[in-house]
């Protein structure tokens, strides 16, 4: 697919700074930073931009070839998980202590690889007057790449490295006319069978057992003139629970997924109130810019007495504001209740996510919202929100220009937001607002 997010797994011996690299290219502290050797034993992966470029980076744990201890095998075992999975390795070594036997053990196994690896020597503080990592040529890794983690020196020049290893995207012309749609949710609420009902036919392996969808699953459908594509993903759990490798990996992939795609179907199970892991996953796809469709599933199993979609519906929409914009569907994988209407809402919430707006529109709707209710003012200065223009769909992106752009609060664009929805509706889009300066004639 030609949004293929890249990985960028970093690996090397014990203490050698990989998780203090991994928070800088974050440029927040995620993973536990410690002098003990062997602090990170399960891996930790996050969202990282970099000119222009987003990609995943996966920390590891230390690698101790040869040790048979059984912690030291598991690390080692994720790691080379990693490995396999990145797109571009980074090898971290030590500076300090200059080439360790682990850095040639590692370097073997490395060289072996058909990802390009970038050899990184941290701990080197003095840059740009320090030439240790001259000696690490000597690895047969290629160039090596002098930083310090700790304070940033030399970082910019390796992301810049990184990123000319990524694997180039097809043209988007291929993708014209294909819909992805990500099939997310906790683990055993059904999304398999939701997507073989779907298709009238056994096209993903079902379980009771949950976590029998390692891998996401690529199903293409034609409907309406348009190719779906249905990519049925491993259950979403929360980072903490996740433990052995496959199933870490899994919650990658899944991520990756959701970053991915253009609509996603949350499902979610009816006989259970709606969790703050769900609600999590559901955000995660709305942060992501992707459509969202809200699959209430096993509505058969649901007692009419007890609860009816309205009340569900409206106990849910007073979680999180994003709520009240997402569509939801009650279905039943089991019976082929309503499943198949999911298809006519992916295509209408994918047309709402590609709506553009005229810009004489987007200024009328401005004149009116500010008639009706101006910005505040700043420090006895009044603020002018002066015009606003749709800057790119897939989600709907509009910018504004005001006088005083960083003046205006945050309530105030969440009003300009729900005016914008009143008009325009974006059902089951995100939308974005950005704020820009002009100068005062």
């Amino acid at each position: 697919m030609s949004r293929k997010i890249p990985v960028v797994a970093v690996v090397g011996r014990p203490n050698v700074g990989k998780s203090t690299l991994f928070n800088r290219f974050l440029g927040r502290r995620l993973a536990i930073v410690h002098d003990t050797p062997g602090v990170t034993r399960d891996r930790n992966f996050a969202k990282a931009d970099w000119g222009g470029h987003t990609f995943f980076v996966v920390d590891t744990g230390g690698v101790i070839q040869d040790s048979e201890e059984p912690m030291d095998r598991a690390v080692r075992e994720q790691a080379m998980a990693a490995v396999r999975e990145a797109d571009v390795i980074l090898f971290v070594t030590d500076g300090r202590t200059g080439i360790h036997p682990l850095d040639e053990k590692l370097a073997e196994i490395l060289r072996k690889s058909p990802q390009p690896v970038v050899l990184v020597v941290n701990k080197l503080d003095n840059l740009p007057g320090d030439q240790t990592h001259l000696d690490f040529w000597s690895l047969g890794m290629g160039e090596p790449h002098p930083v310090s983690a700790i304070s940033g020196k030399g970082s910019g020049d390796l992301l810049d490295a990184v990123v000319a290893e990524f694997p180039e995207a097809s043209p988007d012309e291929e993708d014209e006319g294909i819909v992805r749609v990500a099939v997310v949710g906790k683990p055993n609420v059904g999304k398999s069978s939701f997507v073989n009902r779907m298709f009238g036919e056994e096209r993903v392996v079902v379980s009771e057992t949950a976590g029998t969808t390692r891998d996401p699953v690529d199903t293409p459908m034609q409907y309406h003139g348009h190719t779906l594509v249905f990519v049925d993903t491993a259950g979403l759990r929360r980072q903490a629970r996740i433990t052995d490798s496959l199933e870490y990996y899994s919650a990658l992939r899944t991520a990756r997924v959701v970053q991915e795609a253009d609509v996603c179907l949350v499902l979610v199970d009816a006989t259970e109130e709606m969790s703050a892991q769900d609600l999590k996953v559901t955000e995660q796809a709305w942060e992501a810019g992707a459509g969202v469709i809200l699959v209430v599933n096993k509505w058969d199993l649901v007692e009419k007495e007890t609860g009816t979609a309205p009340e569900w519906e409206k106990a849910t929409r007073q979680k999180a504001t994003f709520l009240q914009w997402i569509p939801v569907l009650f279905a039943s994988a089991l019976t082929g209740q309503r499943v198949r209407k999911a298809l006519d809402l992916v295509l209408q919430v994918q047309a709402e996510r590609h709506r553009r707006i005229e810009t004489h529109e987007v200024n009328k709707a401005l004149e009116d919202l500010t008639g009706h209710q101006p910005p505040p003012h700043s420090r006895g200065r009044p603020v002018k929100l002066r015009y606003g223009t749709q800057v790119s769909v897939a989600p709907p992106t509009f910018v504004l220009f005001s006088n005083l752009p960083k003046e205006i609060p945050d309530h105030y664009i969440r009003y300009v937001h729900n005016s914008f929805r009143a008009r325009w509706g974006f059902t089951g889009s995100p939308i974005r607002i950005r704020l820009r300066g002009t100068q005062e004639r």
